[in-house]
C-alpha cells in the first residue's frame, strides 16, 4: 500500500509517463494528419523547426488542458493521482507552462530533474519545485451503494 501522505515514487511516476506517452503519440499522429494536406507532396521537410514547434505546442496543450481542468491526464487518473498547487487546487496555465518547460529540461539533463525525487525529502522533481505544484493522491470517494460508503 503506498504512503498517501507522500507523492509517489519513481516507478509509479514512470508508469504514469508511459500511459501518457502512448496517448500523446496518438494525438501527435492526429495533429500531423491535420497538416498533411497543406504540405508539398504530403511530406514534411527534414529538420523543420516549424513542425517541431507545432508538435511541441500540441504537447503543451495536451498536458496543460488536463492539468488545469481536472489535474489528471490518463496516466494520473489510472494511478489515482493528480497535479495540484500547494493548496490542493488545479494549477494555472502559467504553472502548467513552467511545469512543462521544466519537465523537458529535467529529462534533457539525463533525467536528473526527475531522479531528484530520490534525494528530495518531499519526493519533488525539478518541475514540481519550479512550478509550485506536486503530485497528490486522489481521495477515494465513498460509494453511493452503501450507507457507510464501503461498497
Amino acid at each position: 500500500m503506498p504512503d498517501l501522505t507522500k507523492p509517489p515514487g519513481l516507478l509509479r511516476r514512470l508508469a504514469i509517463i508511459t500511459y501518457d506517452a502512448l496517448l500523446l503519440i496518438a494525438i501527435l499522429f492526429l495533429a500531423t494528419l491535420v497538416l498533411l494536406p497543406f504540405q508539398d507532396s504530403h511530406l514534411f521537410q527534414p529538420n523543420s523547426w516549424l513542425y517541431s514547434l507545432y508538435l511541441l505546442s500540441v504537447s503543451f496543450l495536451f498536458y496543460g488542458w488536463f492539468w488545469t481542468k481536472s489535474g489528471q491526464t490518463l496516466g494520473l487518473l489510472a494511478w489515482k493521482l493528480k497535479i495540484a498547487n500547494n493548496k490542493g487546487q488545479n494549477i494555472s496555465w502559467r504553472q502548467a507552462l513552467i511545469r512543462f518547460t521544466m519537465a523537458i529540461l529535467s529529462w534533457g539533463v539525463l533525467g536528473l530533474g526527475v531522479l531528484w525525487i530520490l534525494v528530495n525529502k518531499d519526493r519533488l522533481s525539478w518541475h514540481d519545485i519550479a512550478s509550485n505544484s506536486r503530485l497528490i493522491w486522489v481521495e477515494k470517494e465513498p460509494s453511493a451503494h452503501s450507507p457507510d460508503g464501503e461498497g
